[in-house]
């Protein structure tokens, strides 16, 4: 792809069932191929750009004017971008925000990122309601419909591909960014973060990051609560994740499906039972196939920040942030295992915790940035486990 600054550039976007959707292109030219799904959230598009879980995918916003609020540096989930493009209805004409720093267009644009405008994001999420996620690919370079259309036919599935290790870290690093404008956020939020210089790192509980694409937010929300954080690349052995004297191991989210990821089903495995686990959205899929679970690939998927999930053990209904295509099959679910949270659109499996070992994991995001913010009460009852676990002393 090459840098344009002319988003009235003609695009298109071709899916392999034959659709094709003319628009003008926004931010980089170019052509990308992906399987393309839909995000119904308001708020959190750069979130979104920067979330390597759509590593792989076209996303399209549901919400009709996007760009509204710009951009800026601190509201990114990780450097740069994973996902294939960017589709949206309309970009807003001008941005306000204290903290904007430039453009949504510029942005995509710096990422390198092919974006496509003005087509009726209605019709096309209807379509994938209507006939599941498809692949597609996007360009601005052939405009030819039957040549877009074979080549969305023959843009490789998702299914069986290791995506993780186009996103994952090459190597073990310890997390250090200061607490910095995101603390003053969640403070005005409530929050409580803590920040004891006096006791020092050794002395903390010692989170190790299984990184398998996994969101900023996540460490922040770790170390916020006094721990130690590292992040390992998500295919290291659980013998050197226990050489690194771990308190509690967390289980990242990430793209595509879980099932071809087999090192690190058989890492969790040994790890299950030796220390605290929590995991989330790609990380919640492992935990449940190292115990012996299986998962399917939705119709279309949970994407978007008002996702209904109810707690099965307070009958408490809390409003999610969810972005995944696979999800847990509760058909013959291993005994080992116990369904905590349900989806209530679909009642999918949305949390699962171990019944003998301290291990849990659920399905959405509690450290979701824009929000909402109904399960952050999961991190403290993670913490809650790392302090039990944590050596006195």
């Amino acid at each position: 792809m090459t840098d344009s600054q002319n988003i009235s550039k003609p695009a298109k976007l071709a899916l392999q069932d034959g659709t094709v959707y003319l628009g003008r292109s926004l931010g980089a030219t170019g052509e990308v191929t992906g399987e393309v799904v839909f995000n119904t959230s308001m708020t959190g598009y750069q979130e979104i750009l920067t979330d390597p879980s759509y590593c792989g995918q076209i996303v399209t916003m549901t919400y009709p004017e996007i760009g509204n609020y710009g951009v800026n540096s601190i509201d990114v989930e990780r450097q740069g971008t994973s996902l294939s493009g960017f589709v949206i209805r309309n970009e807003s004409r001008i941005h306000s925000n204290y903290r904007a720093e430039g453009t949504l267009a510029d942005y995509l644009s710096k990422n390198n990122v092919l974006g496509l405008m003005g087509i009726d994001t209605r019709a096309l999420v209807r379509r994938i309601r209507s006939v599941g996620a498809m692949q597609g690919v996007l360009s601005t370079e052939d405009l030819d419909d039957a040549s877009l259309v074979a080549k969305a036919k023959a843009a490789p599935s998702l299914v069986g591909r290791d995506l993780v290790k186009e996103v994952m870290p090459s190597q073990t690093e310890k997390w250090t960014h200061e607490l910095d404008e995101w603390t003053a956020i969640e403070v005005a939020r409530g929050a409580t973060i803590v920040t004891n210089d006096a006791v020092g790192d050794s002395d903390r509980p010692h989170v190790v990051c299984m990184d398998f694409g996994m969101k900023w937010n996540i460490p922040r929300h770790l170390r916020s609560r006094g721990n130690r954080v590292t992040i390992v690349p998500g295919n290291l052995s659980a013998d050197e994740i226990l050489r690194l004297e771990p308190t509690g191991v967390f289980l990242s989210n990430g793209p595509g499906d879980p099932e071809p990821l087999t090192y690190a089903h058989e890492s969790i495995s040994k790890l299950i039972g030796k220390v605290p686990v929590f995991g989330i959205c790609l990380g919640h899929q492992l935990l449940s196939l190292a115990c012996g679970a299986k998962t399917f690939k939705l119709k279309f998927g949970h994407r978007g920040a008002n996702q209904p999930v109810l707690n099965l053990k307070t009958e408490k209904v809390e409003i999610t942030t969810q972005n995944h295509g696979f999800a847990v099959d509760d058909k013959d679910l291993p005994d080992c295992l116990e369904v905590t949270h349900r989806h209530l659109n679909d009642d999918t499996v949305a949390g699962v915790r171990h019944r003998e070992a301290d291990a849990f994991a659920v399905q959405y995001h509690p450290e979701a940035a824009a929000g909402p913010h109904d399960s952050h009460y999961l991190f403290q009852q993670f913490q809650e486990s790392l302090t039990a676990a944590q050596p006195t002393g």
